[in-house]
Order: structure tokens, then sequence, then C-alpha cells
């Protein structure tokens, strides 16, 4: 018997606009799962039953209206349906905690953009979803919450930033989410729960109005079980606000992002990167053996697939590392604070206060010097690159973390994930495909990262990868 769960997004939404389905309802199916299979599977800091329920209330009535009206049609495309939001992530009124013991009774009193844009498209705000201090490290473990697993193995972790989301999806808790990726987040959970992820072009979702990312390697976009989910979701968030300071090229007009998950992407040129760009860092077998397995189906597809090996370089690892302790450094924590932060946040930190200015725009002009190459050398040739999302399985909890020695951790983040990095500082966008399943069961993604602005062209070709080998019909234990 099919559970409200089971249904898609778009299906759940489809169902609130004829009047089959309450928002209310599905609400509380969301509130019940939530309280009785969060504990095991850490996807949720915050929980907001009292806003759900009156947004649930508030939505069911416009539809109603909309109905009586003959305007079903012109509800917003996943209206009714339930969104959590990161805990890196503004909501006026509800806590912000940012994964992190200093900001355990932060109340923000703004929206960031995403925030108003679920509210308006009348998504529906089950609570603020767990991610580690800051959303620094690739696993999902913090001081304030349990740490978040994967339904396919709860031993191992959803992985990070956007554990928490991704964990809600996989598990059942939410039927989508909004994530957000500076290094990988939205990607790497996205394999570790074998889930549907987008991380969109800079600049094509808006980080402000407050939390602006000056080094332009973060942005906001979906988790979802099918294309056509995260597709949805990503025409809500995504679209000019003032203030934004990128400018990524608009898709034409009358067209949508869902649109592009219902037609086919036609004959395309793809080449494989499978080898990782980091010197001394090994792919695991099942994660060489997804790549593969992917360059094999997209050539039955009809698909033009080379295969190609770049010279291994360091530079771009320290300029992402010495960005990425910048970023951590400059959140304002205060001093008094500092000692409640985790030892990974303190080493960041650190070494962020020792890069100089100079250091900091040389790092930022290394990402656009590589986002140029791969535009000249690679993308010219061909549509699509294809890579591992991760060069190792999911991890277990607490394999990726090392308070004794957090540089070593470091590295070993860089280690589990040496390819999403690559997107956020080309700015380019990319998605994490669940293609395969090792033989104990734990899912693999594979990466697929296009021209700047062409998030349609990896939503096309992602949902025809879809229908010729269907993912969510795979449901772990715990759904």
């Amino acid at each position: 018997m099919t559970e409200l769960h089971d249904l898609t997004a778009v299906e759940q939404a489809a169902a609130v606009r004829d009047g089959s389905l309450s928002p209310v309802e599905l609400t509380e199916h969301y509130l019940e799962r939530i309280d009785r299979l969060d504990a095991a599977l850490g996807a949720f800091i915050t929980v907001t039953p009292e806003i759900a329920r009156k947004q649930a209330a508030d939505a069911e009535a416009w539809a109603l209206a909309a109905r009586r009206e003959g305007a079903a049609g012109e509800l917003p495309v996943l209206h009714g349906v339930p969104v959590p939001v990161k805990d890196l992530n503004l909501v006026a009124g509800v806590r912000c905690t940012f994964g992190s013991a200093a900001f355990a009774e932060y109340v923000p009193d703004t929206d960031d953009h995403v925030a108003v844009r679920l509210r308006k498209a009348g998504t529906i705000l089950l609570g603020k979803t767990n991610t580690p201090e800051f959303g620094l490290p690739g696993y999902t473990e913090n001081r304030l919450a349990p740490p978040a697993r994967t339904p396919w193995d709860p031993d191992r972790s959803a992985g990070g930033s956007s554990g928490g989301a991704a964990a809600a999806v996989a598990g059942g808790l939410a039927p989508i989410a909004q994530g957000s990726d500076g290094g990988g987040s939205i990607r790497i959970p996205s394999s570790a729960c074998g889930l549907f992820g987008i991380k969109p072009s800079r600049g094509r979702v808006s980080s402000g109005p407050l939390l602006h990312d000056v080094s332009g390697l973060s942005t906001s976009g979906p988790i979802a079980r099918t294309v056509a989910d995260a597709a949805a979701l990503l025409d809500i968030l995504a679209g000019p606000e003032p203030g934004i300071p990128y400018g990524v090229p608009a898709l034409p007009p009358g067209e949508t992002f869902l649109s592009y998950a219902h037609r086919e992407p036609g004959p395309l040129r793809i080449v494989v990167l499978a080898d990782p760009p980091v010197p001394g860092i090994g792919l695991h077998p099942d994660c060489r053996a997804a790549v593969d397995d992917a360059a094999v189906l997209l050539r039955e597809l009809g698909h033009d697939v080379d295969e190609m090996a770049l010279p291994v370089d360091d530079s771009i690892r320290q300029a992402f590392n010495a960005v990425w302790a910048v970023m951590a450094a400059v959140r304002p924590v205060a001093p008094h604070d500092e000692e409640l932060l985790m030892p990974l946040t303190r080493h960041l930190r650190a070494a962020g206060r020792e890069v100089s200015g100079p250091d900091f725009a040389n790092a930022l002009f290394a990402f656009r010097t590589l986002g140029q190459l791969i535009a000249d050398a690679l993308l010219t040739s061909y549509d699509v690159i294809l890579s591992p999302t991760l060069a190792q399985p999911p991890s277990l909890i607490g394999g990726l973390r090392d308070d004794a020695d957090p540089a070593a951790e470091f590295d070993a983040m860089a280690a589990f994930t040496p390819f999403t990095p690559l997107y956020n500082a080309t700015g380019q966008p990319a998605v994490s495909v669940p293609l395969h399943w090792t033989a104990q069961g734990l899912p693999i993604g594979v990466m697929a990262g296009g021209r700047y602005g062409d998030e349609a062209t990896l939503i096309s070709l992602s949902a025809q990868l879809e229908r010729a080998r269907p993912w969510a019909g795979r449901h772990p234990e715990v759904w």
C-alpha cells in the first residue's frame, strides 16, 4: 500500500491542487514520522510543528480558494509540500544554530532570500535540518544534536554539510529539502544517502540578504529523491534578488527547470575524469565501478563518451584550503564563545587568521583561472564532465572526525571528497546522481558537471538516466 511519503514531491503537489490531498494531512504525516524516527536519523536540529501546522492550514485555504475560482493550475509548483530548511539559513523567528553550541539560542529576525521564496511558494516548514558547525566538514556531527545517519546503514554518516537534509529525505521525514553547498555539501550527502542533488551555478540562488558568501563558493540548492522534484525546488529557489553579486544566464522565457526533466537531452559529448585531481589520493573500487558503470550506460543511451586523465595538481586544493579557512575565521563568534567551538573549527579559524589579504586574493584568482581553463580546454569540446562524486563509500559515524588532530581530519576529508570542490571553485553547476549501490547495499553517487549557467542540460541528462535505471524504488529499511 502506497503511503504519503512514497509519493514524490511533484505528485504530492498535484494531489494538493486537485483536492485529493490536504496539506494539513500531509504535514501531520511527516510530523508523526519525525517524532517517531528522527532520534535514530539525526535529521533535524529544530522541529517547528506550530509553524508547520499554521502554514499547512494557510496552504489548504489558498488551494481551496484556487479550486473554487478555477485557478488551481496557477498554484506554485510545490504548493502545500513540506520543505525543511538547513540550519545554516535564516528563518525569522526560528532558532538558527549554524550547527554550533556558540549559537545554540540564536533566533534571527530576518529571513534569508531562500526562506522568503519557500514561503511565497506555499511550502511548509517542518523545521531546521542538522548541519555540522558552520557547514565546515563533510560529515554532520556537532554538539547540539545526534549525528545525521544515512538510512541505508545507520552506522554510517549521512555526509555533510547538508547531512540532516539528506537524512530527512532518504528516511521519509520530508519529501524534499533545501541544502547548501560550499565544497560539496549537497552532493556529498546526496551520494551517501542515495539521492539526487543539484549544486546550482554561482549566482543562480541568492545567499542574501545577510549571509552573502564573498568567496563565491557556496550556494543553496535542492536535495530530492527524483530529478523532477529537485528541478521543481530549483525553480522556487532560483532567481535574481536585490544585492546578489553574480549574474547567471536566465532560462529562456517561459521555460522552467522542471520542464527540462521531461525532455530528452539529445546526444551529448561527455568526458570522464575518474582519477582524483589531488596527488596522493586513491579511488575506492566501488567508486571506480560506479563511474565506469555510468559511462557504459551513457554510451548505451547514445552519448559520445571519452575518458581523460588530467595532470594531478595540488595548487587548487591549497587555494581552497586557504579560502575555506578565511571563511571560517570571519564567522562572528564572541571571544568568550570560542571555547564552545569544535576543534576543527578552531583549527580552521586560526589558520584563516594567518592568510594575508594578497594570499586570499591570489586563491580567488586561482579559482577564476581554473574556471577559465575548464571552459577553454574541456567545455568547448564536451557538454558534460563525469566523475565520481566521492572517492570513498559513506564513512562510519566518527570515521572522518578527529578532535585530537583537526589538521589530520581536514586532510582526511580532502581524501574523502577530492572531486566536489572543483565546481565550487569555478562556479559551474554540478549534480550527484544515485546510479550505483555496493554489494553491501550502500549508495554510491556519480557526479556530472556542466557549463556555467547550464543546469538545464544536467537536469535533462539526469532524468534520462533516471528513466533508464530508476532509483526511487529503492528504499532503506527505515523507510
